[in-house]
């Protein structure tokens, strides 16, 4: 199995920005701890990070036909990217949303997430652990 995981704005600055919402890990953490349980439950995935939407577009579009899936926490481009969401649609994978914490608890304009249209499954709330729920939906939704 051969899941690409995607991690949009913001995200490199865990456990520097807003440690009180976002918990003290930090992105490094959160990059082993999805490896390790991947590796122990033979996935194979690739975790990437930018700020950009474009290059959040171009990954997604890259992963067709290539991956069996996609785990993204799009963060702020969550509730305004159409462009990420057409890229999701487009893409023909499963798709997973995370978000590390309860948007629908948030301020009004976070409670709204766009791009989730495109998602299977929305995991909110669990932090880090939504990852590795996600990648266990994938095993046993057997993706291959």
């Amino acid at each position: 199995m051969n899941i690409l995981v995607i991690n949009g704005p913001n995200l490199n600055l865990l456990g520097k920005r807003e440690p009180n919402i976002y918990g003290e890990d930090t992105y490094d953490d959160l990059v082993l701890k999805v490896s390790n349980y991947a590796a122990e439950n033979n996935i194979f995935v690739k975790i990437l990070q930018s700020n950009h939407e474009g290059k959040i577009i171009d990954w997604i579009q890259e992963s067709r036909n290539v991956r069996d899936g996609i785990i993204i926490n799009p963060a702020g481009y969550s509730h305004t990217s159409i462009a990420i969401l057409d890229a999701l649609k487009a893409s023909e994978l499963p798709i997973i949303e995370v978000h590390l914490t309860d948007i629908s608890q948030r301020e009004n304009f976070r409670r709204e997430s766009i791009t989730s249209l495109a998602a299977e499954k929305t995991i909110i709330g669990k932090g880090i652990q939504g990852y590795l729920e996600a990648l266990d939906y994938f095993k046993n939704k057997d993706c291959v």
